[in-house]
């Protein structure tokens, strides 16, 4: 089980990262800049939300085959997501703050005010998101190894142990499927959690006074 959560952890990590950056990226980019990218960049979610992720995953996988780098790829794009349009409605609102329009008066260049005042004041809603994805992305990984969509064998991940490996010998030896479940259960929960706590120590309306 331990050495399941390397590959199982690895492949979220991963995805994450890319996912954080390309979506905080595109969700900063887009909601500064307006016009017709915006509406490039907000049609590009409306379109990958409206595809279903299970069958493009098994229609990749029967195209290039089943490999770790391909997991890689799938789980990358649905992370990225999930931060474009929440980072997008903050850029708009921030954007049109006082500092921002000082910035522009005083000649900074686009990219400054991208970096230097606008990903600031949406990194911190940026990590929230991150961290209650981290178990989405866990629970995708191992529907994707139910499919036969996950990492090839004989490389074990918590998917493929509940999934694949565990249900055949469920009557008679329950533990390689409810322990690596239990461990999927435990680290979702607690990522969960993380990103409830997180929300509520970033967020200025919403911190509590103990």
């Amino acid at each position: 089980m331990l050495h399941g959560a390397r590959i199982s952890l690895v492949v979220a990590t991963i995805a994450l990262l890319s996912g954080f950056v390309t979506g905080t990226a595109l969700g900063v980019v887009s909601g500064y800049a307006g016009g017709w990218l915006d509406e490039i960049v907000t049609r590009l979610v409306d379109i990958w939300q409206a595809l279903p992720f299970l069958m493009v995953a098994l229609v990749c996988v029967l195209i290039f085959g089943q490999s770790t780098t391909l997991l890689l790829a799938l789980m990358a794009a649905l992370a990225w997501n999930p931060f474009v349009r929440v980072i997008r409605s903050q850029t708009l609102t921030i954007k049109n703050n006082a500092y921002v329009d000082l910035a522009r008066v005083a000649g900074c260049s686009t990219t400054r005010i991208l970096i230097r005042h606008i990903l600031p004041g949406v990194i911190n809603t940026a990590v929230v998101i991150a961290t209650l994805s981290v178990g989405s992305l866990i629970l995708a990984e191992a529907a994707l190894s139910f499919l036969g969509a996950g990492v090839p064998a004989p490389d074990a991940t918590w998917g493929s142990m509940v999934f694949s490996e565990g249900r055949g010998y469920i009557s008679t030896a329950w533990w390689p499927t409810v322990l690596p479940g239990l461990a999927i259960f435990l680290v979702v929960l607690s990522l969960n959690f993380t990103g409830d706590w997180l929300r509520d120590r970033l967020d200025p309306r919403l911190q509590q006074i103990a």
